[in-house]
């Protein structure tokens, strides 16, 4: 690569997402649908190139087939800049001779294992972000702050109620907003002073000083105590070092085109968390939104049909309200009511459809009823059914339902006759 880059960017893909089981049985969490019409991934993809960032290296391991074919299918730029690519870099193995056999052992190995990456780009800083999250990021201002106050490392962070910071790494700052203190996980999470029902948490994305990850990565394959971790073990490591650690306050992150703070970032690392995440799109003002075009959110474009609502005669109505749908659905005599429909769902007569997302290829059959539920893809969904009413009927099908009473049909799922 004979480009320096100012910014390289990696994005970590490799999680299994297993607290998102079934929807990712076949599938990284990474690449779970999400809006619509988007994979989890886009949103970050889109954060970097929105903000100049166009050189990518995405990291992956579990289940990355589908993950894959959707980057290189849809996320490519021209073959003439050498500083514009965006590359899937699979677990491989890189240092055998040192490592031996092993996989990525953690978020920070995943990085130290591509190590050759960053050094054949020579870039002035990494940015190392999460390949499973919702949220818009303008990244660049993000490297501007990191650059203006001279860090080795810059953290992302997000203020979360008390009751759930013991999920992230809880960070503590002081009036500069250097950091000073870092939990992982904590049991018992140190609030925000003058806030003793909020803690700040780091986001799990971060901009490093190149030469300062280096150092890092390096120490911490040495460590054989290290669980080889960004949050575990590298923060603390350079905390102790004396590193000069910053902490960038996502609230002040602009976005064009939008007006008032950004406050809007999502863990979808559960069903219920995803079922949220996707009843928030439905909103009539949504927190996050979809249509800002001066922050385009790039997927792929399967050049489907424009969505179709047919038949208006009595109660046999196609219609859909306070949703999103798809291009290729067919909503033909059935009510959407907020739902989140991808693309060739087809809706039949005298059937509804309530809060309730439908990946791609769902049929839902006459006079079915379904409601509080995700249905992934290729699902026929028989004349009659009914989904999200009863939840021991639901579970006897063999259906996941969540703490929440959210219930979950996998990918192609066959019904038989008596599971109507």
């Amino acid at each position: 690569m004979s480009a320096k880059l100012k910014v390289l960017g990696m994005i970590l893909a490799g999680g299994q997402g297993s607290r998102l089981f079934p929807l990712t049985a076949k599938r990284a969490k990474p690449a779970v649908p999400f809006g619509s019409r988007y994979r989890i991934i886009d949103f970050v993809l889109n954060n970097f190139v929105n903000s100049g960032i166009y050189g990518i290296y995405v990291l992956t391991q579990f289940k990355a087939q589908s993950l894959t074919e959707h980057i290189q299918r849809h996320w490519r730029f021209g073959g003439f800049l050498d500083d514009h690519f965006i590359i899937l870099v699979p677990a491989q193995m890189y240092r055998y001779e040192e490592l031996g056999p092993v996989w990525y052992r953690g978020t920070a190995d995943a990085i130290y294992q591509n190590l050759h990456l960053v050094n054949n780009n020579k870039p002035e800083s990494v940015a190392i972000f999460g390949g499973d999250h919702i949220f818009k990021m303008n990244v660049a201002h993000m490297v501007e702050y990191h650059n203006d106050t001279r860090a080795d490392l810059t953290i992302a962070g997000y203020p979360v109620p008390i009751s759930e910071a013991s999920r992230f790494g809880v960070l503590q700052v002081d009036d500069q907003w250097r950091l000073v203190g870092f939990q992982e996980k904590p049991k018992d999470p140190t609030p925000i002073p003058g806030r003793p029902e909020w803690a700040l948490v780091s986001m799990g994305n971060y901009v490093f000083r190149t030469e300062a990850l280096q150092e890092l990565l390096e120490y911490d394959s040495r460590d054989t105590a290290s669980s080889h971790d960004f949050g575990k073990d590298v923060i603390p490591h350079a905390l102790k070092e004396g590193y000069r650690i910053q902490v960038y306050d996502f609230k002040r992150n602009p976005i064009p085109g939008q007006e008032g703070p950004n406050t809007y970032w999502r863990d979808v690392g559960t069903l219920d968390a995803y079922f949220e995440a996707s009843m928030d799109l439905v909103q009539v003002t949504p927190e996050f939104d979809l249509f800002n075009p001066e922050w385009p959110l790039r997927t792929a474009n399967y050049f489907s049909p424009p969505a179709k609502f047919v038949h208006e005669a009595g109660n046999r109505i196609g219609q859909s309200l306070n949703s999103l749908v798809a291009g290729g659905c067919i909503i033909s005599g059935g009510t959407v009511r907020e739902s989140v429909l991808f693309r060739r769902v087809r809706v039949n007569s005298y059937s509804l459809v309530e809060r309730s997302v439908l990946f791609d290829e769902v049929e839902v059959g006459r006079n079915a009823k379904i409601r509080n539920a995700i249905i992934d893809k290729n699902v026929k969904i028989p004349p009659g059914t009914e989904i999200g009413y009863d939840l021991e009927a639901d579970r006897a099908r063999g259906f996941t339902v969540t703490a929440s009473g959210i219930v979950v049909v996998a990918k192609s799922f066959r019904f038989t006759p008596a599971l109507v």
